[in-house]
């Protein structure tokens, strides 16, 4: 279908867990890389507030395929992600092609590119992630706001299994300094 931008920006949400508009208007100019890989450093347009977008190699990989595909050059401070004519991304240019891609493979489905940044908190926080480490990774206050929890972090059996976990270790605990 030709939606290189699209393939490359999916798991680039997925990995950042930045929103669908924070994502769509990074550019090399905001990438970093250090030892551990590449990463953007960039400002949540919802709060002004620093991002830091970490990705995994493959989707550097990906990136770095898809980019080899795209009909125009990007500039270092122009939009990486751009639509099938060139253009780049926005707000409803991305949400079209990914319907337009999600009907063709996953007729039904109603999952949008948003839903992404719940489903990597959820797996964050069953894996025993500090609120602290969660509210850096989203660039918001998840740690301190009840509102964000209720949104992002629903309640999961795998995580209240946490909970029943924690109990355990600690009844462990009380009776071996009884």
């Amino acid at each position: 279908m030709q939606f290189y931008g699209l393939v490359a920006i999916i798991p680039t949400i997925w990995d950042t867990q930045f929103s669908p508009g924070d994502a769509r208007t990074l550019t090399d100019s905001q990438r970093r890389t250090d030892r551990r890989g590449v990463f953007f450093e960039t400002q949540r347009g919802k709060t002004g507030k620093l991002a830091i977008g970490t990705i995994t190699r493959r989707t550097e990989k990906v990136l770095r395929e898809c980019r080899k595909r795209m009909v125009v050059e990007v500039l270092p401070d122009a939009p990486i992600f751009r639509d099938a004519r060139g253009k780049h991304y926005t707000m409803f240019s991305l949400d079209r092609d990914f319907r337009i891609v999600r009907s063709a493979e996953f007729p039904g489905d109603k999952r949008r590119l948003m839903d992404m940044r719940r489903s990597g908190a959820v797996e964050a926080q069953a894996g025993e992630v500090s609120p602290l480490a969660l509210a850096g990774k989203m660039a918001n206050s998840v740690d301190q706001s009840a509102k964000l929890q209720d949104t992002y972090l629903p309640r999961r059996v795998a995580v209240v299994r946490l909970a029943d976990d924690a109990r355990k270790r600690g009844r462990r605990a009380l009776r071996e300094n009884d």
